[in-house]
């Protein structure tokens, strides 16, 4: 699915708990979520330093960040299952925070991996 230019820049201008929701919703609908991918994955980092691993609902938002650090970078898509049973593991192992949804202009919020499979298990059970 193509998320066109209106649609993109009403979900960017909203506030990071509704994109979060939107995101969620979204991960859960197609199965999948996006990434920055060059030679590795693209990390960011919190404000105190705790390293953070970007994902976003749709590839148009995460090429929209490809800026920057990550103009080399290339949206890469994660199936949920992968997402779920070995990315978010690994995170908690490395004690990398999952990335929700940064734009531009906003950071990512950083929900603990526990509250992110949470929120994606209930959006799971509504299907």
């Amino acid at each position: 699915m193509i998320v066109d230019q209106r649609q993109m820049q009403a979900v960017l201008a909203l506030p990071g708990d509704r994109r979060f929701l939107h995101f969620v919703k979204v991960v859960a609908d197609r199965q999948e979520a996006w990434g920055l991918y060059q030679d590795g994955w693209a990390l960011a980092a919190t404000d105190d330093g705790v390293p953070v691993f970007p994902l976003w609902p749709a590839r148009e938002y995460a090429e929209a960040c490809a800026v920057g650090a990550w103009v080399d970078y290339s949206p890469r898509g994660i199936k949920l299952d992968d997402i779920t049973t070995q990315l978010l593991p690994r995170l908690n192992e490395d004690g990398v925070l999952p990335g929700i949804f940064m734009t531009t202009k906003d950071k990512a919020l950083t929900p603990t991996i526990g509250e992110l499979l949470e929120s994606i298990e209930a959006e799971l059970k509504k299907y």
